[in-house]
């Protein structure tokens, strides 16, 4: 699916539109519960988006558990992080 299409879908259906807001609804609270148990990485202020301050967090603290290996950010910093010797 394009994203022209789901965002027609969202926008056109209350069904979708009204998920869409549930999921960002409940990834919000996870951020700020997150945040609360790992304030260096600044989750309740960003979202967990890759802003400026998010990356130099994860440059500065590292890669937690809770991230996905997926997040590209997180990736690179995992293939490039010095190995032990």
């Amino acid at each position: 699916m394009t994203t022209a299409k789901a965002l027609h879908l969202i926008a056109t259906q209350p069904a979708i539109s009204a998920a869409s807001i549930l999921a960002k609804t409940a990834r919000d609270e996870s951020m700020r519960v997150l945040d609360a148990l790992w304030p260096q990485y600044g989750l309740a202020a960003h979202k967990g988006y890759p802003t400026v301050a998010h990356l130099q967090a994860l440059h500065e603290h590292g890669v937690a558990d809770f991230y996905r290996r997926s997040f590209a950010p997180v990736r690179r910093l995992l293939e490039n992080a010095p190995q032990p010797r």
